[in-house]
C-alpha cells in the first residue's frame, strides 16, 4: 500500500504524519500492494465549530474508490475515526469481491437446468446419436 499524506492548508507535523503512516498501515493488510492511500489533513479555524480537524481518505482501488471524510477535536482523534470507517469499508469491497462470484457459482450449480437449456441437451444428444 502506498500512502500520501497531505495538508490542505500548512503542513503537518512529523508526530501526526507518523501517527497516520501506523494507523493508516493496518490497511495494507486488507489492500494490494500498489493501492494508492491519499490522506489529507484540514483545518477549520472557526470558534464555534468544536471539530475543526478533518481527515479526509480516498483509496484508489482496482474497483472503485473508496472515500471517507472524519472530523474530531484533534487530528489523531479523526484518523482513528477514518481509519474504522475505511477499514468497514474496505472489508465490504474485499466480501464482494470474493464471496459474490463464489455465491452465484453455487446458486447456478444448485439450480435445475430450466426447461430451455433441457431441451438443447437433448436435441444435442438426438443429433449425436443419429451421426453414430
Amino acid at each position: 500500500m502506498r500512502l500520501q499524506v497531505k495538508a490542505q492548508h500548512g503542513h503537518v507535523n512529523e508526530s501526526v504524519r507518523a501517527y497516520a503512516e501506523k494507523r493508516l498501515g493496518k490497511l495494507g493488510r486488507r489492500l494490494h500492494d500498489l493501492t494508492l492511500v491519499e490522506l489529507t489533513l484540514s483545518r477549520r479555524y472557526n470558534r464555534s465549530i468544536s471539530d475543526d480537524h478533518s481527515a479526509d481518505a480516498v483509496v484508489h482501488t482496482k474497483g472503485p474508490t473508496l472515500v471517507a471524510r472524519e472530523s474530531a477535536p484533534t487530528y489523531e482523534a479523526a484518523i482513528d475515526r477514518l481509519v474504522d470507517k475505511l477499514e468497514r469499508q474496505i472489508q465490504r469491497y474485499r466480501d464482494k469481491r470474493t464471496h459474490e462470484p463464489r455465491r452465484n457459482a453455487r446458486q447456478k450449480a444448485s439450480q435445475p437446468p430450466s426447461s430451455e437449456e433441457a431441451g438443447e441437451e437433448l436435441a444435442g444428444e438426438r443429433q449425436g446419436e443419429a451421426a453414430a
